[in-house]
């Protein structure tokens, strides 16, 4: 007897799960990937970013763009290492951002 594995089933016997599946997917991405993100201009080179504070301790950053070519802290190293996961003075633009009140945290009792 042959069984075949998967990640997760395909439903492909029933198009109308096929579509639910699809549609929460993509409320998932907007969820996750674009509600919340505010503009968040570093103060030391300009370079903007987009910003959700879920909590004071989780931060979500998407950079618009390759940060090895627009933000210098990258720029000059050669791109992003192990142990420097963003710009510092970005994080300080983003920090800066919250005291001012113009990046809400979502979630300020965690």
């Amino acid at each position: 007897m042959t069984s075949t594995w998967a990640k997760a089933p395909d439903f492909a016997d029933s198009p109308a799960r096929v579509e639910a599946v699809r549609a929460q997917t993509a409320i998932d991405l907007q969820t996750y990937l674009e509600d919340g993100l505010q503009e968040v201009e570093c103060r030391a080179c300009g370079t903007c970013v987009l910003v959700r504070k879920n909590s004071f301790k989780h931060t979500s950053i998407q950079w618009q763009a390759d940060p090895a070519q627009v933000c210098p802290e990258f720029t000059s190293s050669g791109g992003r290492t192990g142990s420097q996961q963003t710009c510092p003075r970005l994080l300080n633009s983003i920090n800066h951002a919250v005291m001012e009140g113009i990046l809400e945290v979502r979630d300020t009792d965690a």
